[in-house]
Parts: structure tokens; sequence; C-alpha cells
């Protein structure tokens, strides 16, 4: 064996124990059961809607100490919306909005984390609604809970306007603005 291929032999190794220290420390989380995720309409400066996703299959995998390999995914059942405002779940989840018997779910895939200090990170990733994808950017607070370790206090928000997943566009004084939040908790798998 040569000088150089000897370095690449230990170069190859080093990367591929460096890969697999990285997955040992990345952990894996899911959502709490009592996690809220879901959307305001506000207009006119009203909140005239608020919508809980009941049903969410969730996962993350992170290590604050690498937070470029970490990955998020949500599923959401849209069928299983609860409302702020029960007599619109006709309108909301039918055709003009969600369209919940074609598009049964949306679905919301990270490709990037960022962080920004102090426990704050902008997720990027791409929504799915009504068959449309478009790119999101999640502004989230990933903080260790002081009481547990298993849990991490999670807060995330972005907005999106409804028009641009094929929603019928503002009527009937909703705005056009969706805020989606996530509020809650990451329990270790």
């Amino acid at each position: 064996m040569n000088i150089q291929t000897t370095l690449q032999s230990i170069l190859i190794a080093s990367v591929i124990n460096l890969s697999i220290v990285a997955q040992i420390h990345a952990q894996e989380w899911t959502l709490t059961p009592q996690t809220y995720v879901g959307f305001n309409v506000k207009s006119m400066g009203f909140s005239i809607v608020k919508g809980k996703f009941e049903q969410v299959q969730s996962g993350m995998s992170f290590d604050p100490a690498r937070p470029q390999n970490a990955s998020a995914q949500f599923v959401l059942y849209v069928n299983s919306l609860s409302l702020s405002k029960p007599s619109l779940e006709n309108m909301i989840l039918g055709e003009d909005l969600f369209y919940a018997e074609k598009y049964p779910t949306a679905t919301f895939n990270s490709h990037e984390f960022i962080s920004l200090g102090n426990n704050h990170y902008s997720i990027k990733g791409d929504l799915s609604l009504r068959g449309v994808t478009q790119q999101v950017v999640l502004d989230t607070f990933l903080n260790p809970n002081s009481t547990n370790p298993q849990l991490m206090d999670v807060e995330a928000k972005t907005v999106v306007k409804r028009s641009d997943f094929g929603m019928k566009k503002a009527f009937g004084g909703i705005g056009e603005k969706v805020n989606i939040e996530i509020s809650g908790q990451w329990q270790r798998k």
C-alpha cells in the first residue's frame, strides 16, 4: 500500500465515523398529542376562525449541535379539523377551500434548518395543500424543557396566502392571509 492509498483509506474511515457519530447524536422526536397544530384567519384585525388539526403524524430528527442535519415532517389530516366556528365546517372543508374529499391530507417536509441563535431556527420546507406545493419558512423556537429532558418546547409560525394553494380568494370578509401555528412540545421517541 502506498501513502496516498493509506491516506485515502484513513479519510474514508474518518468520514464514515463522523457520519455515524452525527447519527448517534441526532434524536428522533414526535409531537405530543396536546400540541396545537392549526391556523387562524383574520379579517380587519379580528380573528374570525381558528382551526386545529386533531390528527397529525409528525417526526423530527434533531441535534442542536448540528441543526444543518435536522429534518421535520408533518402529515395533517384535513377531516380532523376542529373549528372555533363549527357552522363554517362545510364551507372550510368544501371545494372552495380545503376540498377535503379530494385532498384528505396536507403535508410539510423540511429541507433546511438554519440556526439564528438562542434556540431560534428558520426552518425552510415545502407545504402541500390541495395538490399544490409551495416553499414556506417556519419561524421556530425549540427550547429544552426545564423539567423533562424527554420533551422539547416548540413554538413555530408562518403566514401563507390561501390563493397560492388554489383556494378561493378572499370572500365574505375572510382575509387572504392564513396564520399557521405549532405550539406545544416534541417528545423524544
